[in-house]
């Protein structure tokens, strides 16, 4: 067993390894702690921790009293590809023993496997994380590039990157003209106790979903793809991604009038 040095890391060394070693290339919008794991002084993992785009909106849904400060999501983890495929399980779990000694008073950690690029969350179901469902995710694609709904204004509308409150999403004419997949598909919810006993039972006791429910497994992945003639949703197998769109790649991503 490994036994790492976990210690604060700046955002520019963080961003460097999810970019050499994570699927997406991007870091989530709301990060509080960029964490690196070291071995004899080697940078070898890293696990940012901060909220997705609706904070307190994802943890009421399912303990109504609960704020944004109980609790962290992990946005993005990764480790080198020389590191064996169980030390993400030691990780984790050396990451919540961090989490003890230096945010004891957060009571849940949280995090999301995405369906949509066919991960189910096999690494936190060995690390006894709860499954907690899913919710339904969705993604346009160009040339294997994922651009999410936010982020297609920068592409369809001159100037709409200025006023990230607009949202446009491309017409049927648009996507056939471009090439523009529209997927959807499903992202697995889970999370992890960080609280007393005491406190976990008053949690679970007002808890809206269901905890107890089976965990996916590969053969519960599902996948549709909007038809550009018809508009209509068919299943279709896993999306042909490659990355994410960042200011790296948005230039692969061919969108011109």
């Amino acid at each position: 067993m490994y036994r790492f040095n976990i210690k604060e890391i700046s955002k520019e060394d963080a961003l460097r390894m999810i970019r050499k070693y994570h699927y997406s290339n991007t870091l989530p919008k709301i990060n509080k702690y960029f964490l690196g794991f070291f071995l004899d002084k080697e940078l070898v993992g890293v696990v940012t921790l901060g909220w997705g785009t609706r904070p307190r909106h994802t943890i009421q849904r399912i303990f109504p009293s609960l704020d944004t400060k109980d609790y962290l999501e992990i946005g993005r983890m990764c480790m080198t590809e020389e590191m064996p495929r169980n030390s993400e399980s030691q990780m984790l779990s050396q990451l919540v023993k961090w989490i003890h000694r230096n945010i004891p008073e957060l009571k849940i950690l949280f995090t999301w496997a995405d369906g949509m690029v066919g991960k189910v969350g096999y690494v936190y179901q060995a690390s006894n994380f709860i499954y907690a469902g899913y919710s339904d995710g969705e993604m346009y694609m160009k040339d294997g590039v994922k651009i999410h709904v936010r982020q297609m204004k920068s592409f369809l509308v001159p100037g709409g990157q200025k006023d990230s409150r607009i949202t446009v999403r491309p017409t049927m004419e648009q996507m056939k003209k471009y090439g523009i997949l529209h997927f959807k598909g499903k992202q697995y919810r889970y999370l992890l106790f960080l609280c007393d006993r005491k406190e976990k039972q008053k949690l679970m006791d007002e808890c809206l979903i269901d905890l107890e429910l089976p965990r996916p497994k590969d053969n519960d992945l599902s996948w549709r793809v909007k038809d550009a003639e018809t508009g209509k949703w068919v299943d279709c197998d896993k999306p042909p991604y490659a990355t994410d769109v960042d200011q790296k790649t948005k230039g692969l991503v061919n969108i011109r009038e």
